[in-house]
């Protein structure tokens, strides 16, 4: 994993292996990235990139992060990016942090910021909790969770993202009116979703109006094999 001690709010020293060993809510997906994507890696990461390391409680300093103040969303889990790098576009007023461990993901996106110029956008590489817990209480605008793995087996939904741990840091770091917006196309995941972000006392659930936002590619993959879309937004109280 690329160093980045050159960038802001990053830590110094490597944390020792055995500081941090959380349960890991993802699949490790590193892989092959191409030439294109290795060439925006080698050209952008330098500015654009934050390594999350395990155990690392730095906290991370958004506005010197971005070069601005300005209301901030966390993107977790972007896939490839398009997606990412579409709303990042079309909503220049706001910061997009966005983090993933798909390496080919991370170096399509990085090459996207770049074809589109994009200077919102700052994208980490690693364990997005462990990311989480460097934000600073109510600094976030909106946290974004499309299409998180399933772990649609039983001895393994431990591993699900969206649980009550995990919500309750997520709410923290919004502010309050702040939104969690999460979408899902397994059905039971939905369900297990709803009943944990519903039992959370300091989240309101909005309306379930169709709310805006692109296609992801795990989302078409969703659609092809016939299975539901659904999106749960909830407001910080």
């Amino acid at each position: 994993m690329t160093e980045t001690a050159a960038v802001p709010g990053t830590a110094a020293e490597t944390v020792p292996a055995d500081a941090d060993r959380p349960i890991r809510t993802f699949h490790p997906r590193r892989g092959r990235m191409s030439s294109r994507h290795a060439d925006a890696h080698a050209a952008l990461w330098p500015t654009l990139g934050l390594t999350v390391l395990d155990g690392d409680r730095t906290p991370l300093d958004l506005p010197e992060l971005f070069g601005r103040d300005a209301p901030t969303v966390l993107e977790i889990g972007f896939g490839m990016g398009d997606a990412t790098a579409a709303m990042a576009a079309a909503d220049p007023e706001r910061n997009y942090l966005a983090v993933e461990v798909h390496t080919p993901g991370i170096g399509n996106l990085l090459a996207l910021a770049g074809e589109l110029s994009l200077t919102n956008l700052r994208v980490a590489e690693g364990d997005a909790m462990q990311l989480v817990h460097r934000l600073a209480p109510a600094s976030l605008d909106a946290v974004h969770v499309y299409f998180p793995d399933p772990w649609p087996k039983a001895r393994h939904h431990k591993r699900r993202l969206i649980q009550p741990g995990n919500v309750t840091l997520l709410r923290e770091r919004l502010h309050p009116g702040g939104v969690l917006h999460c979408a899902t196309d397994w059905p039971e995941y939905a369900e297990a979703m709803a009943e944990t972000l519903n039992a959370d006392p300091g989240l309101r659930r909005l309306p379930s109006t169709p709310h805006p936002r692109p296609e992801t590619k795990f989302e078409r993959r969703g659609t092809e094999a016939g299975r539901p879309i659904t999106d749960l937004r909830y407001a910080r109280t």
